[in-house]
Order: structure tokens, then sequence, then C-alpha cells
């Protein structure tokens, strides 16, 4: 029988926001990025998600599912507290209810002993905060960490067999496109499994908010950081690198009024970088401005909310780039994926 099963990958976040931190970057609101106080989490609170993870009707849905432990350092935490939050979780892995568990950490905050410890508790991925490896800019930012840690990370979580996932963060003070660039090609170097794009906002009561608040701080514009996460995007992925995510995940305490005070915040900032990069491949499709009057296009199904873009802005754009009139866009799986098939519409 055939697997009816649409979903493929589940990953169930346990958030520890700052714990495990030895250092406040300027740009960090953990508690506010994902709504939970600063507090480490408890067995009984990992117990309770996990359970309620299984309970959801969808669960059984997943091909492969996954525990996280996202926010903070958790390599930073005390061994005693990272032996107890693995093996609250290990009672579900040897039942084959969850097939692995992922940790976020510092570049500079791992070593042998932890990675053997994680290892022997099924933590198969590891992801790391690494933002820049540009030196000024971690500096600037108070991280703690400068490239070289990135670097030597990377040898020793290899070393231990761990996929390794990069976090960066471009438009952060001292960014720019060019230095984002080179991020970029360094940490394709280095031959991660994956990556996250987060560009950089900035949150009330942050030590950027108040950089920002002196006028000492420009944060990207929205169509910047658009621009310039669809070029990281596109090499990473050019370079087998497969980006998870794009933009900051959003919580009901950041959205409220006033915390997030400016920078390139969009609730569907994933969406409007892969449309981009659709639009990119696209527009050798389309005809020649003032060619055609008016036209249709048909495109595979799956891709016609990105042909289509945030609100029918791909509409516009279109329109605008070959002077004719969009009629109809169309379905039509027999078109090739990444393609658009033009006609005339008379």
């Amino acid at each position: 029988m055939p697997d009816s099963r649409q979903e493929k990958h589940l990953i169930v976040p346990i958030f520890i926001p700052h714990q495990g931190c030895p250092y406040q970057c300027i740009y960090c609101r953990q508690d506010k990025i994902t709504d939970k106080e600063r507090a480490p989490a408890s067995v009984s609170y990992i117990k309770e998600t996990l359970d309620t993870s299984i309970k959801s009707s969808r669960f059984e849905f997943y091909t492969t599912k996954e525990v996280a432990f996202y926010g903070g350092t958790f390599t930073n935490l005390p061994k005693i507290k990272m032996k107890e939050m693995l093996e609250s979780v290990a009672p579900y892995l040897r039942q084959g209810l969850f097939n692995s568990i992922r940790v976020s950490t510092r570049p500079d905050a791992i070593d042998d002993d932890r990675l053997q410890l994680m290892r022997s508790y099924g933590v198969s991925i590891v992801e790391l905060g690494v933002q820049s490896m540009d030196d000024d800019v971690l500096r600037i930012s108070k991280r703690g960490h400068l490239a070289g840690d990135t670097i030597k990370a990377f040898s020793l979580l290899k070393k231990h067999d761990f996929k390794v996932g990069v976090q960066l963060m471009p438009g952060l003070p001292g960014d720019s496109e060019s230095i984002f660039k080179n991020t970029i090609e360094k940490v394709i170097d280095l031959g991660p499994d994956m990556a996250r794009i987060y560009p950089a906002i900035v949150i009330k009561g942050t030590e950027l908010a108040s950089i920002y608040n002196a006028g000492r701080y420009s944060p990207l514009t929205l169509n910047k950081a658009i621009m310039i996460c669809s070029e990281g995007c596109i090499t990473l992925e050019d370079n087998g690198i497969p980006v998870i995510r794009i933009g900051l995940m959003s919580s009901p305490s950041l959205l409220r009024d006033g915390e997030i005070l400016a920078g390139p915040w969009h609730s569907a900032f994933g969406f409007l970088v892969r449309s981009y990069i659709h639009h990119k491949k696209i527009d050798s499709f389309l005809p020649r401005f003032g060619n055609l009057a008016n036209i249709g296009i048909k495109a595979p199904i799956r891709e016609i909310p990105l042909v289509r873009g945030y609100k029918n802005e791909g509409i516009r754009l279109m329109e605008e780039k070959s002077g004719a009139k969009i009629i109809y866009i169309k379905p039509d799986d027999s078109v090739a994926a990444g393609w658009i098939e033009v006609e005339e519409y008379v």
C-alpha cells in the first residue's frame, strides 16, 4: 500500500531562552522571541511538551520526528543539567516515538567530553549560532567568540560525526552586503549540512535598541534584507546546503505593539525571499517588454503561490517587467519545476 503521509519531518522545540549563555548579545531577547520565561526546562515541562505533540492528530503523518533544544547555549549548561534534559527525552527515543535530538549552541562552547555525552543520548545535529564570519561584526555584537572558534567547532563536531547547522544574521552593526557575502563563502568552505538566515531586527530592551535610538545604527530595509537573504540562500543551496528557515520566528509577546522597534520584520519574510528567488528564475521566460499586450501563465501547482507572490506582488512585478497584462495564472504540472509557460491571450 502506498504511503499516504504528506508531512515528512517534525521538529518539537524545547525552548531554554538565555540558559547557559555566558554573554548578552546586543540584539538578543530570546524570552520575547520564544515567548518563554528565562528558566531552565524542567523534566515535567519537557515531558508535557512531548506528550502533547504525540497526542496531536497529525503526529502519525510525520515520517521523521525530532526533539530540539533551542535558545540559550545548551552545551554550556552544567553537565548534570544537560544529562537530566537528555535523559528526559531518552524514553521517547527508546520507544521509537522520536528518532533523534538536535541542540543549538555557541561555537566556543563545545568540547570532546560534552559531545560524547550528547552522542550517547541520541543527539545527531548541532546548530551553531555563527551569525557572522567577520571578527569585527562579532566584536561589535558582543558575541564573545570569533570566526576562528567556528572553524574549530566544525572540526570537533565533524570528528564526532554530528550533522552541523549554521545560523547566520545579516544586517548586524558593522555588517554590509559584501561582508555577509564573504561570510556565506567562508561558511560554505566549512561544509555545513543546513543553514538558517535571520536578518537582524531591533527589539525593545536590547542594547541594539539603545544604539538605534541614539542614531548610531541603521537596520536593513525590508527590500534590502530580502535581496541579501535571497542571494545568500541561492549561493548556499547551489552548493548543496539547504536553507531550512529564513526570518525570525514570531511569538505573541514579540508581536505586541512596540516590541519590534525597527528592521526588516515581516510575518511572511521567508515566503518573500522564496518568491523573490523564484522570480529571478522565471524572469527569462517572460516576453520582452512591449512584445505582447495580454498574457496567461501556466506553472506547476505547488509553485503558483511563489509566482503570484505575497498579496499578488509577483503579478505586479511580472506586468512591470513585460509590459503585458496578466489575464490568468493556471496550474499545470506538465510545466517543469522552476519554469513557467507564457501564452499570448487574444
